[in-house]
């Protein structure tokens, strides 16, 4: 094949259009670089979106995937898996969870939790209890009900009838999720940084007190941390800079740096109606993908290793506000927590990512005109003033076109 193959060709007709994908088709990593098959190097500030949290090719992740699959793939869920039993107790010992149940995904982790919250009240005797109150500007995965968990219109278009059992407020205000509460309210569903919706980041006190009326109401409180979890915003989870603990938590993507890998963490009294034959998952903690999850425990659990996530973060904020010194007519406002950076623009958000591309960085858009940086959390000095230096070139670019 000619090394340019893949982008001389174009998108092959047999996969479903259901992306804009960038015309560039990778071969390999290298830590925070993506080499494309015309060996061009791309610095990765994109991660596969937060996804691969140490970056590519991790010498640890491979030689932990590499031995078990020379061992043992997958044998289902109908027998123990040893793998998946040593990184739930690791979890467990990390953070608030009493019970971990394994999938493959962020949207599956986050069914599985509307469903542990369900069932926690249907077993406390209040089946009545089956509705959860969601946000707007949430995103909670591309499944019917997280979809309408999050009640994005652009999303839902053409999939109706809409999944009922969501309440979907406009705003984190006190007053109005306190009047949204009745007797059917099974749970509040929130993330801690809303990333698809524009890096919004909840303020620390708005979780405390959504905390307080969980517990005054019964309620249970579900963290989606498919995105902020596993490191990224410089806390092994986000919810632990407010000092808080939630009910039911969804992880994912950063959990199995690069291997589809999920999880529903639960106290053991949120968990209780989740009994055998409940919920079920075929691949869900195989081998495999517990065999990458603990690995990927053994580096961000090692000593020092969030707190130079969080040294990492602040000199990347420092580089951004630069940039946005650099281009106060294109930047708007920079958000975010940790290594998840929000960038909030003037011009389209679709213009930056392109001209990010043209100058080998790769970013992410998001809603309300954000574009997001999410380096992996191994990511050099180095790298990040040269992310900064490819921005602030692809930003001069933008304006020069629109000039």
């Amino acid at each position: 094949m000619a090394k340019d193959a893949g982008q001389s060709r174009g998108a092959s007709p047999a996969v479903m259009a259901t992306y804009a994908r960038q015309d560039v088709v990778f071969e390999r990593g290298e830590g925070s670089w993506l080499i494309a098959i015309d060996g061009s190097r791309y610095l990765d500030f994109g991660s596969g979106v937060a996804v691969n949290a140490l970056g590519h090719a991790h010498p640890h992740l491979i030689a932990a995937l590499t031995e078990q699959a020379g061992k043992l793939w997958h044998t289902s869920n109908l027998y123990r898996v040893a793998g998946q039993e040593r990184l739930a107790e690791r979890l467990c010992a990390a953070s608030f969870a009493e019970k971990v149940f394994f999938c493959n995904s962020g949207a599956e982790a986050c069914e599985g939790a509307i469903k542990t919250a369900r069932r926690y009240q249907f077993v406390s005797g209040q089946p009545e209890r089956n509705q959860i109150i969601t946000f707007q500007g949430s995103f909670h995965g591309r499944t019917l009900a997280t979809l309408a968990a999050a009640g994005n219109d652009k999303y839902l278009e053409g999939f109706g009838p809409d999944m009922p059992g969501f309440v979907v407020l406009p705003s984190l205000d006190r007053a109005v999720v306190e009047a949204a509460i009745g007797p059917q309210t099974a749970a509040i569903m929130i993330e801690p940084v809303q990333g698809e919706g524009g890096v919004r980041a909840i303020p620390v006190d708005d979780l405390r007190w959504l905390r307080e009326i969980c517990s005054t109401h019964g309620l249970l409180l579900v963290l989606d941390e498919v995105q902020t979890g596993m490191g990224r915003t410089g806390r092994l989870f986000a919810h632990e800079w407010a000092g808080i603990t939630p009910d039911v938590m969804a992880v994912a993507k950063g959990i199995g740096g690069g291997f589809p890998l999920g999880a529903v963490m639960a106290t053991a009294e949120a968990a209780k109606g989740m009994t055998a034959g409940t919920h079920g998952s075929t691949f869900g903690g195989n081998p495999l993908a517990t065999a990458v999850g603990n690995a990927v425990l053994d580096v961000l659990l090692a000593p020092g290793f969030m707190e130079e996530v969080q040294v990492k973060a602040s000199r990347l904020n420092q580089a951004i506000a630069r940039v946005k010194d650099e281009h106060p007519d294109l930047v708007v406002e920079i958000r975010g927590k940790g290594l998840l950076t929000g960038i909030r623009l003037r011009p389209p958000v679709g213009d930056v990512v392109k001209a990010c591309l043209a100058e080998k960085l790769l970013v992410v858009g998001a809603g309300d005109n954000v574009m997001r940086l999410l380096p992996p959390l191994n990511v050099t000095d180095a790298e990040l003033s040269e992310a900064a230096s490819r921005l602030s070139k692809a930003l001069a670019h933008v304006a020069k076109a629109s000039a």
